[in-house]
């Protein structure tokens, strides 16, 4: 065999070792849902598989503080809660933000869950070098890695893969 050959089919195995042990480590991993919100609707049972619900805590302008009973009910489910935008605007963290913009934001979580989210996720997983600077002086950025480690559903069903290719993968 050639030596050329020999990276080729090196690099082949590689790529298939590697894609069998994220697959491996996906199975295995706490699963994301995003979107989480009272103003758009998510299935309990996506509620349930859940490990870690990403918050939209201003959806449409819409505070997640103002619904007392919501906040209640995803607190009591006892899941891992975390920050998902501000508003979810779509490029809401490709764009210059500022230190109160990130606040109003953990201001409204720590209103209806009465602690401060530890992690970010942002929307369309979009973030200048700038906000991942100043989301990181906050909290942890969960970013491309956990995309790549964790299943991730979302409440509407509009991410870049279906919910039900989620379960395949």
């Amino acid at each position: 065999m050639k030596t050329y050959e020999k990276i080729v089919v090196f690099s082949l195995i590689s790529i298939i070792l590697l894609a069998i042990i994220i697959i491996l480590v996906r199975a295995n991993s706490s699963i994301g849902l995003d979107d989480v919100s009272p103003g758009i609707q998510c299935d309990d049972e996506l509620l349930e598989k859940s490990d870690v619900f990403y918050v939209i805590p201003k959806f449409e302008n819409a505070s997640i503080a103002e619904n007392k009973g919501w906040c209640e009910k995803i607190k009591s489910m006892n899941k891992t809660l975390a920050l998902h935008g501000i508003y979810h605007a779509y490029n809401e963290f490709n764009t210059s933000r500022d230190e109160k913009y990130i606040q109003e934001g953990i201001d409204a979580f720590k209103e209806c869950f009465g602690f401060e989210p530890e992690s970010f996720k942002p929307p369309q997983m979009l973030i200048s070098n700038e906000n991942k600077n100043l989301i990181k002086s906050k909290m942890r950025l969960d970013y491309h890695l956990n995309s790549i480690l964790h299943k991730a559903y979302h409440c509407n069903d509009t991410g870049a893969f279906s919910n039900s290719f989620m379960d395949i993968i």
